[in-house]
Order: structure tokens, then sequence, then C-alpha cells
């Protein structure tokens, strides 16, 4: 008799043990749940003040003339001189695509970049990037998981200095990607052929609240987050033609 209770009672605790480890880790799930979805939004509010930036700076004049053909950009706030990133905010930044019949852009898709050379003149570890997709074979190639550029995809430096403003013709781009990008104060420099995005899942199921692709974000446009709209309505008023 007293054999039998004691199992019930070993039984009991282990099943009590179970039902504890389930909660636990329940709530640990919903912690790193919280900390990614908070990190999303860091990089989309970081992700406006660069684009913000950039646009009022006078040596990125011609990204006003390009982004109106723009079909897709890429805004990454911190791009440091490393190898790929798995993760952070170091080399995660954001895509969004404008609508072909609507002409508004979508919310976010989370990516990050890797592999970055920095030449002499930049100046500095970290740079600040905006990437215009000025194709459609461009956002295309972003559905993969990862994208070479200069092998999946063309990239070409934008040009600097002053002129798209006043100017009546933007030059004409043959490049799939063209690149702006921003270093302590210097404006060139900085090589992106080579480097690879890759889609930050992670990210991306955090900041809608379930499992999502990017074609499901930017294409489909079956989730939304009213937090991106400061920045959906900054590429908006840029992007206007």
């Amino acid at each position: 008799m007293e054999a039998n209770h004691g199992q019930a009672l070993r039984v009991g605790m282990r099943i009590v043990a179970v039902v504890f480890a389930f909660i636990l880790c329940q709530g640990l799930g919903s912690t790193a749940f919280a900390d990614n979805k908070s990190e999303a939004q860091a990089v989309v509010d970081r992700a406006n003040a660069t684009f913000t930036e950039l646009m009022s700076d006078s040596n990125f004049s011609w990204l006003h003339g390009y982004i109106k053909d723009a079909k897709g950009v890429l805004i990454f706030p911190q791009v440091l001189k490393a190898g790929f990133f798995l993760g952070g905010s170091g080399g995660t930044g954001v895509l969004l695509v404008r609508g072909h019949q609507t002409g508004t852009w979508s919310d976010p898709a989370f990516y990050t970049i890797g592999s970055v050379t920095f030449g002499l003149q930049i100046g500095g570890e970290a740079a600040q990037v905006v990437m215009l997709a000025m194709s459609q074979k461009a956002v295309d190639t972003l559905f993969s998981s990862t994208v070479k550029l200069g092998g999946d995809a063309s990239i070409a430096v934008g040009p600097l200095g002053g002129g798209a403003k006043g100017s009546v013709t933007v030059p004409t781009v043959t490049a799939d990607f063209v690149s702006f990008a921003k270093s302590k104060g210097l404006y060139a420099g900085l090589n992106l052929e080579g480097s690879v995005l890759a889609v930050r899942d992670s990210l991306n199921s955090s900041y809608y609240g379930k499992a999502v692709a990017p074609r499901d974000i930017i294409m489909k446009r079956v989730v939304g987050n009213p937090d991106a709209a400061a920045l959906k309505a900054a590429l908006g008023k840029a992007s206007a033609k």
C-alpha cells in the first residue's frame, strides 16, 4: 500500500515538473518574442531616421531623382565592417516595395547584409546605407533566402553631389540596384558588390506576430504593422512624382 502511495507521489511530482517546465518555456519564449519585436521596431525607427538624414543631405540630391523610379528600397541604418551578420542591428535593415498599381509602399521586411568592403576614403568602421531596387529583377531576387550583389543582381554606386533636384533628366541606371552610403560625414568608398543579403525570418515573424515570408509582406500584403506608418509616409512623400 505504501509502495503504491510512493509510486503515485513520484508520478505526480513528475507531472508537476513537466507542467512547470512547459510554463517556464512558454514564458521564456514570450520574452524572446517581445525582445525580437522591440528590436524589429528599433530597426524600423532607425531606418526612418537614416532615410530622412540622407534625403536632407545635399550630397545625396541624386537620391531624390532615382527614388521616384525605384521599385523598392533597402535601408540599413548601420552596416559594420565585418563578416556576414547572422543577427543583431549591426547589419540589419528593411526592404519596402512600391505597389505596381497603387504606388503605395509595403510594410517592411527584415534583411541582413554581410561581407561589405570599405574603401580607404570612407573614414570609418560603419556606414548608413540606402539601396534602391531599380528593376523588377532586383525585387524578385530578394524573394530568395540569400542574394549576392554583383552575382544574382548587379549593383552600382549612386552619384554624389548637387544636381538632381535642379536637373531635368536623371542619368539612366542600367544596374539592378543603386546604393548610397554615408559614414561619419563622408560619402564614398563603400563597395557592396559581393555582399550577401539574407532574409531575417526571426524579426519578420516577431514584427507581424506569425511566420511570414517577404513575399507575404511586400507583395501579397497579408500582414501589416501600424508602427511602420512613419517610414512608409516618408518614402511616399519622397517618391511622389
